[in-house]
């Protein structure tokens, strides 16, 4: 089925076409038609599966199709978009801009991380679609330089992550400024118990799209397990680098201090390398994840800040060099590679640090991840088991409580957030990042239909028994 045949205004498909996308995936041949009936909808995808053209095409036709009508001779705000990163939200404008090409529509980005004051006069001047982080879009509702009343669509992009960064609270008081009625669209990678509630109390009477399984891993992305003791991981992520001649890796660290070390030691093994976390201005930031998407950079070291934030056409390589603490952050950080039909690669160094972190991952994405041993860096079979480190640098209280961060005109807030941790985690291991801003200077073509079909569902096999390390299984082919 072609764009065209969804429904689609000719200025719309023309503007696809011109993006390279000619075939709608599963995502999109579901929302964009019940988007454009007007109705509510919950809507879940893996990652890279093209949910952004999935409610940004049709939301570009609705707002297109009616007169628009200038409130105190201003374009009055009639679609807002909530993403939980600044590099999602630069994303997604993107997105819009691009398939708004041909339409009479403006749109624009407000982000924590930079000034106020440049964003209060793009406002000003009045926009039919705009996309923000909450943090800064309270920010602006604080010093009433932002007009929500005529919202027409509400889109929560992202959704779950926006709860695991601990946002619900801002959410609740943005809906409290938006009018009743209105079109609600709430998009996720992953159905949890919480978004499953939030859905509950925003949605009337969603229709219900989910086109991958449950938590599920994208199929084309080739995982695998290299064991390796925890002073060995460096060295060997080195060893692979070279030896596998990757020119395009995208490395997630735990800390934003681990991310700072890896990049100085990848240096000195000639490895071109930057970091991209929190504690990064939005210009370093920026500049990291566009020399990234240039082929400039050959290793970019991130932190789970970046995992929604990074869509990269043929990405080939993600390399978990620390399991993440929250299970579902590892299907959000393998599927940075994979998109859109593509075939990639993960890695995961594991020492024996990290062996019921890898227990959690299994069993939540209910398949068991090959192992393969490197010779030369096989781990010490008596190794013994350390705490694992939770914080990053730079302070500040963690575990649900927002930092305050710089506010108004100056960075916003762009301070962590985070969900409490879970009973059965250890303390701290919900805490992620929160930087709310916009990358401005990279132009990918970001969230656009997928140039093929999405990828077939994952399979459903419950996670065996665990040996008692790593070192028990047999080299290469799981257990």
């Amino acid at each position: 089925m072609s764009f065209s045949a969804l429904g689609l205004s000719e200025e719309i498909v023309r503007a696809v076409t011109e993006q390279g996308y000619t075939t709608p995936t599963p995502i999109q041949l579901q929302a964009v038609p019940a988007v454009l009936g007007g109705g509510d909808l919950l809507a879940g995808a893996q990652t890279g599966t093209g949910k952004t053209a999935g409610f940004t095409l049709p939301l570009l036709q609705r707002l297109s199709s009616v007169e628009r009508t200038k409130i105190n001779g201003h374009v009055p705000i009639r679609a807002l978009i909530l993403t939980p990163t600044r590099e999602l939200a630069a994303q997604v404008e993107e997105s819009v801009r691009a398939y708004s090409k041909y339409l009479n529509l403006t749109s624009t980005c407000i982000f924590g991380g930079v000034g106020i004051n440049p964003q209060i006069r793009l406002l000003k001047q009045g926009v039919d679609i705009l996309v923000a982080t909450p943090g800064r879009l309270l920010d602006h509702m604080q010093q009433n330089t932002v007009d929500l009343r005529h919202v027409q669509i509400l889109v929560l992009d992202e959704a779950d992550r926006m709860l695991d960064m601990g946002f619900i609270r801002d959410i609740r008081k943005v809906l409290a400024a938006l009018p009743a009625k209105r079109q609600n669209l709430l998009f996720s990678a992953t159905f949890s118990d919480e978004i499953k509630a939030l859905a509950d109390g925003l949605l009337n009477k969603p229709a219900m799209i989910e086109v991958a399984r449950r938590n599920s891993t994208v199929e084309v992305i080739g995982q695998k397990i290299h064991p390796v003791d925890r002073d060995k991981k460096h060295p060997l992520l080195a060893h692979l680098i070279k030896t596998n001649q990757w020119n395009q890796v995208l490395v997630f660290t735990r800390t934003k201090h681990g991310a700072n070390k890896l990049v100085e030691q990848l240096e000195r093994d000639g490895i071109s390398a930057m970091a991209i976390h929190g504690n990064k201005s939005q210009a370093a930031r920026t500049r990291a994840l566009a020399e990234f998407k240039d082929g400039k950079l050959q290793a970019l070291i991130a932190t789970d800040i970046a995992a929604r934030g990074i869509d990269i056409d043929q990405l080939p390589h993600v390399v978990n060099y620390d399991l993440p603490n929250v299970s579902e952050d590892y299907v959000h950080r393998i599927g940075r590679t994979g998109r859109a039909g593509a075939t990639g690669s993960a890695v995961s160094l594991v020492c024996v640090d990290e062996h019921q972190l890898l227990s959690d991952i299994e069993r939540f994405i209910k398949r068991e991840i090959p192992v393969e041993f490197i010779p030369g860096f096989e781990p010490d079979p008596k190794a013994k088991a350390q705490p694992i480190q939770l914080r990053s640098g730079g302070g500040g209280q963690q575990n649900g409580n927002r930092r305050q961060g710089g506010g108004g005109n100056g960075g916003g807030n762009s301070g962590n957030r985070s969900r409490a941790p879970q009973a059965n985690k250890p303390a701290g291991a919900a805490a992620t990042g929160q930087g709310q801003g916009q990358a401005q200077a990279a132009k990918p073509r970001q969230g656009g239909p997928a140039k093929s079909q999405g990828p077939a569902q994952g399979q459903n096999r419950g996670p065996a028994a665990r040996p008692s390390a790593l070192t028990h299984r047999s080299g290469g082919r799981g257990r």
